[in-house]
């Protein structure tokens, strides 16, 4: 009888331990970035439109954003807008680090996601999709919905 208990108790012991590390292991595989209110500002004539979004990071290291795409639109970039003094432009960015515990907002003003070609006809009310890349590997696919410049504000 003494065996069999032991028995048991190293299987349960074994059990608990395996349990353990696949529980750590789909957690560790938990997606760390999520993207919030995500929209873009359409322009009428098949003008440039801009893409916004809060990019939240609940990791405990900080992830770059690396690459952005969509099927929607020919080119997706990211780009800050920089002032100098009364002047603004618009510089093209590599990459944009999501802090540890974090966020970042890329949002008019400052980061935008500038989108040109678009492939189809893109109208306000319309949901575009943006495939973000990520240093550590993660890929995410967000809906981003499209809004008229006088719904933007």
């Amino acid at each position: 009888m003494t065996i069999k208990l032991k028995t048991f108790a190293s299987l349960a012991g074994a059990f608990a331990l395996s349990f353990g590390i696949a529980t750590a292991a789909h957690a560790a595989d938990a997606h760390a970035i999520s993207v919030k209110d995500a929209w873009v500002r359409w322009l009428p004539n098949n003008l440039p439109a801009a893409g916004y979004a809060t990019l939240v990071n609940t990791g405990d290291k900080p992830v770059d954003l690396v690459d952005i795409s969509s099927d929607d639109y020919g080119d997706a970039m990211l780009h800050q807008t920089v002032s100098n003094g009364s002047t603004q432009k618009m510089v093209m960015v590599d990459k944009l680090t999501v802090p540890a515990h974090g966020q970042v907002a890329i949002a008019p003003g400052g980061y935008h996601v500038m989108l040109e070609d678009a492939k189809h006809k893109v109208a306000p009310g319309d949901t575009v999709h943006l495939t973000l890349k990520f240093s550590d590997g993660e890929t995410l696919s967000a809906p981003f919905v499209v809004k008229s410049p006088a719904q933007a504000k």
